[in-house]
C-alpha cells in the first residue's frame, strides 16, 4: 500500500510504533473499496475497528441496490469485519445526515441550483461526526476506501490525485480541511486500477470481492432527483414558463426542479429550427430560460466558501495559475484564479467552458502536479 513516510521507522501509515499498537478506524460503507481498506489494515497487524454510518430509513434503503449505506450495505460491512476479525459499529447518524446533507439538498434545487450532496456528507458527516467518533474511539487515524493520495510534502500532508484517473475523487473531496486531512488516510489512491482492488478482495477470500461499485446519490434512487425534492417538499413541482433569452414566451414546465444548466432534452418545446438548451433557472419567476448552445459558455466562475489546501496563504497573492475542475467528469482547464478574500474569488476560464451551473464545485488543481489546493462553490452570477 502506499507509505506515508519520512523516515525508515515509521509503519505503513505513517505512525513510528508497531501495527497492533496503532489503531486505526476504517469507515466502512458495505462496498468492496472500504472493504478492502479494512481487511487490508487487518492483515497487516493494525488495531482495526470498523464503523458503517446509516444514514436514512433501512425500510427504504432495504429494497433499493446500487447505493451506498442501504440495509444490505451494513450486513456486508458487517459480514466483512466477521471474516476478518476485527469489531464493527453501526452509527444511528439518520438525523445528522438529513439536518445537514437531504434538507440542504432539496433547498439548492428549489433555488435552481445544482447541488452535489456526496461532497456535503464527506465534508459534514463521514469528515466531520465519524471523524469525531473516531478521536473518541482513540484511534490514531481514520481511513476510508475513497480513490485519492495524501503524500507528505515539506509543509505537512498534502492532497493529490488518484494513480487511476479514472477512478479519481478528488472532487469530491475538495473540502477536506489540513486538520482532516493531517488524520485521514487513503489506502487505495496508489493503485493503478479497479481490478487491482478486486484482485485484494479475493485475495482476501471477501464476501464483497464482485459486488457491483455504487451508482446513484445513496437517497435517490434511479436519478429521479425531481421525485425526491417532491416527496421532501411538497408542492415543489409548481408549473411556469419556459422563456428565451429575451423573455418570448415559448411553453410551460411542471417545476423548475425538472431542469438543469445545460439541459437539451425533455424541454417540451417542439417545432424549433435550431436547439435551444437550459441556459439559466429563475425559481422566483417560476422560469426556465433556454438559449443556444453559444449562451451556455462561460468565462468567469465566482466561487464561494473556498477551502484552501495551499502551503501561503490564499489571498496573499493578487491570482493563481491554476487548473480548476467545474464537473467530476471533465479534465481540469487553464485558469487564473483572483482572491477576493480568504473564502472567496473570482476564477478566470482561459478557454470558455459550458454549462456552468451555481451549487456545482469548482475545485483548484496544480498545473504542475497531481496535487489539490481544494477549491470552492460556485455561486450565482455565473
Amino acid at each position: 500500500m502506499a507509505l506515508d513516510r519520512t523516515t525508515s521507522d515509521l509503519n505503513s501509515l505513517g505512525f513510528a510504533k508497531p501495527p497492533a499498537e496503532t489503531r486505526v478506524v476504517v469507515a466502512m460503507s458495505g462496498g468492496v473499496d472500504s472493504s478492502v481498506v479494512a481487511a487490508m489494515l487487518a492483515e497487516e497487524g493494525y488495531d482495526v475497528v470498523g464503523v458503517t454510518l446509516q444514514l436514512y430509513d433501512h425500510g427504504a434503503a432495504l429494497a433499493k441496490k446500487g447505493a451506498c449505506c442501504a440495509g444490505r450495505d451494513i450486513h456486508d460491512a458487517r459480514r466483512v469485519a466477521e471474516e476478518m476479525g476485527f469489531p464493527h459499529y453501526v452509527l444511528d447518524y439518520e438525523n445528522t445526515f438529513r439536518e445537514a446533507v437531504i434538507d440542504e439538498f432539496a433547498d439548492s434545487y428549489l433555488a435552481g441550483s445544482t447541488p452535489v450532496p456526496c461532497i456535503r456528507c464527506n465534508e459534514r458527516v463521514k469528515f466531520k461526526d465519524l471523524l469525531e467518533t473516531a478521536r473518541d474511539l482513540d484511534a490514531d487515524c481514520m481511513a476510508t476506501g475513497h480513490y485519492i493520495q495524501r503524500m507528505m510534502g515539506e509543509a505537512g500532508a498534502e492532497l493529490h490525485s488518484a494513480a487511476d484517473a479514472s477512478r479519481d475523487q478528488s472532487y469530491f473531496l475538495f473540502s477536506t480541511t489540513q486538520e482532516q486531512l493531517d488524520f485521514l488516510r487513503f489506502p487505495l489512491g496508489h493503485l493503478p486500477s479497479k481490478a487491482e482492488t478486486r484482485a485484494l478482495a479475493a485475495k482476501y477470500g471477501l464476501s464483497v470481492a464482485d459486488k457491483p461499485d455504487s451508482q446513484d446519490i445513496c437517497f435517490v434512487p434511479n436519478g429521479d432527483y425531481a421525485a425526491v425534492i417532491e416527496k421532501l417538499r411538497p408542492g415543489a413541482g409548481e408549473p411556469g414558463e419556459i422563456v428565451d433569452l429575451d423573455g418570448s414566451v415559448l411553453g410551460t414546465h411542471d417545476g423548475v426542479i425538472h431542469y438543469t444548466i445545460g439541459q437539451r432534452r425533455g424541454l417540451g418545446i417542439g417545432g424549433l429550427s435550431d436547439p435551444l438548451y437550459v441556459v439559466k433557472l429563475d425559481p422566483d419567476a417560476r422560469r426556465v430560460i433556454v438559449g443556444p448552445k453559444e449562451a451556455l459558455s462561460t468565462r468567469t466562475i465566482p466561487v464561494r466558501e473556498i477551502n484552501w489546501l495551499g502551503d501561503t496563504p490564499f489571498a496573499s497573492r493578487g491570482e493563481w495559475p491554476m487548473g480548476v475542475k467545474i464537473r467530476s467528469t471533465r479534465p481540469p482547464r487553464e485558469a487564473i484564479l483572483r482572491p477576493i478574500s480568504e473564502t472567496e474569488a473570482e476564477v478566470e476560464l482561459l478557454t470558455p467552458e459550458e454549462g456552468v451551473s451555481p451549487g456545482q464545485a469548482c475545485v483548484f488543481y496544480d498545473p504542475e502536479s497531481t496535487r489539490i489546493f481544494g477549491g470552492g462553490w460556485i455561486s450565482r452570477g455565473a
